[in-house]
């Protein structure tokens, strides 16, 4: 066999959240997430979120930067169903699935921290031991197999009680929670982990908004999302000057919702709306946490929303002490730009606008777009300079097991086959990618649904969209295609 393109420390491996897959969400002392108070939804019904007001039950659609009605207070209903409560239990079976992966061969494993498993409401002085504990055990159980853990500090996982009390990041008081739980971690388990993630997909705060009509117009909105965003950019660069720090070792990544885009003519008008697309979307954010302060067309797309920010002297000068050490992104599908009006769209999760014909799209409206992964890691290794990663790629699907517990993927066989293909590329261009994590590496709950039937991993779960089944795994063919990948490091793609 030739010399592999790939480097031969790649970091292969596989990538969940806490909120996803873990369950015992009211186990050894932790607290109430938001995710915590989501309901299940599915591609035509939004998720909720769950509350009392004047002591009566309500619920609203869990969409970003929507919230709770004034007054009330996030409660879960006992009439509703909350698949994050249960997930797949990896609580309990983390040896199980550890043991999996490494029969994988994987070399990392990304997974993230539940905060409220660690500060239960958020606020305290000390930490919850048993919250440490576990985590511990867990990373003690992957270094037995010399799996390396790639640890995402914030995955969409707020504390309920200080979401609720600074409105969602919109008080600079969540920075200094937000540090010292960072600061803990770094502390804790320094020996066990090296590799770090400040806050998973940062840019979806302004990402989801123009992906949802009710925004359109609403200064208020923005004005609540780039202000999340500024206080999460000092809070990220203030724990990564923590963690250089503590042990000078780490290494420290953002997180980007890493979507293409392109123009859908060559029309100026569209080639302009698609750069200021990139600029929004993409760059701001990268910018901020790569190249330690904020961009020039920044101000424009303050301007636009008539946003104003509470920014400080020092907010500046943390961003520039607390570049990252990494660029991490996702990537699962890309888009198209228009000013035209156009009858051809794509509406499902998460996704909306024109659709591109070139591409072909899932069932949830996601496009499969290879080129699109190769191009995205051209333009950032290019415009940051620092060593990349892919944290989560993969494909959802409807998967139907076997009488005799076979699940035929060859589906997803062939979408992660592309995409490898797509970064050996990159590769050959010069680019500096060091790991690629699959997405779900076992089935997990959908985010964006709640779904367990919106399925990614190389392992079946028996778990249905009721909360159904035995949580028993299962061995997909993608299980034995995925170990052939990392056995030959990236170069038997058959």
């Amino acid at each position: 066999m030739n010399e592999s393109v790939f480097p031969k420390d790649f970091l292969w491996g596989g990538a969940t959240a806490a909120n996803q897959i873990e369950g015992g969400y009211n186990e050894d002392g932790k607290g109430l997430s938001v995710t915590d108070i989501t309901t299940a939804g599915s591609l035509k019904h939004p998720r909720m979120l769950t509350y009392t007001l004047n002591g009566k039950p309500g619920k609203t659609p869990a969409l970003p930067g929507a919230g709770l009605p004034e007054g009330a207070v996030g409660a879960i209903d006992p009439n509703e169903y909350y698949p994050n409560h249960v997930a797949i239990d990896f609580y309990h079976h983390y040896k199980e699935d550890i043991k999996l992966f490494a029969e994988m061969g994987f070399k990392t494993f990304r997974l993230s921290i539940a905060w409220t498993r660690i500060f239960p409401k958020g606020d305290e002085k000390e930490p919850n031991q048993a919250g440490l504990d576990f985590y511990r055990r867990v990373f003690e159980e992957l270094k037995k197999y010399n799996i390396e853990p790639l640890v995402t500090i914030s995955h969409y996982e707020d504390p309920l009680y200080l979401s609720e009390k600074y409105h969602d990041w919109q008080d600079r008081k969540m920075i200094d929670e937000y540090v010292k739980y960072a600061t803990v971690l770094f502390k804790e388990y320094k020996g066990l982990v090296k590799y770090w993630l400040t806050f998973n997909e940062i840019n979806s705060a302004v990402l989801m908004l123009n992906m949802f009509s009710q925004h359109a117009g609403d200064d208020s909105a923005f004005q609540h999302a780039y202000q999340k965003l500024h206080y999460q950019f000092v809070a990220s660069a203030r724990a990564v000057k923590a963690a250089h720090e503590i042990y000078p070792n780490y290494m420290v990544g953002n997180m980007i919702c890493g979507i293409v885009s392109y123009p859908l003519t060559p029309d100026p008008k569209d080639i302009l709306a698609c750069r200021h697309s990139w600029e929004q979307n993409i760059y701001y954010c990268g910018d901020v946490q790569a190249l330690g302060e904020y961009p020039s067309f920044a101000k424009r797309l303050w301007n636009e929303h008539n946003v104003h920010l509470d920014i400080t002297d020092q907010d500046l000068a943390d961003l520039k002490a607390g570049k990252v050490d990494m660029y991490t992104f996702s990537y699962y599908m890309s888009t198209v730009v228009t000013t035209h009006e156009v009858k051809d769209t794509v509406g499902g999760n998460f996704s909306a606008g024109a659709k591109n014909s070139y591409l072909k799209y899932s069932e949830w409206g996601w496009s499969t777009d290879p080129e699109g992964l190769q191009y995205y890691l051209e333009l950032m290794n290019d415009r940051y300079h620092l060593p990349l990663m892919v944290v989560e790629n993969g494909l959802g699907a409807v998967d139907k097991m076997t009488a005799d517990h076979k699940v035929h993927d060859d589906y997803r066989i062939d979408y992660l086959r592309q995409h490898i293909s797509a970064m050996k590329d990159a590769i050959k261009d010069g680019v500096n990618l060091i790991g690629y994590t699959t997405w779900g590496c076992i089935d997990l709950v959908s985010a964006g649904t709640g779904q367990m039937s919106k399925r990614y991993g190389f392992i079946y779960v028996d778990r249905d969209d009721q909360g159904n089944g035995s949580l028993k795994r299962y061995k997909k063919d993608s299980f034995d295609w995925y170990k052939k990948i990392i056995a030959s490091n990236g170069e038997d793609l058959d």
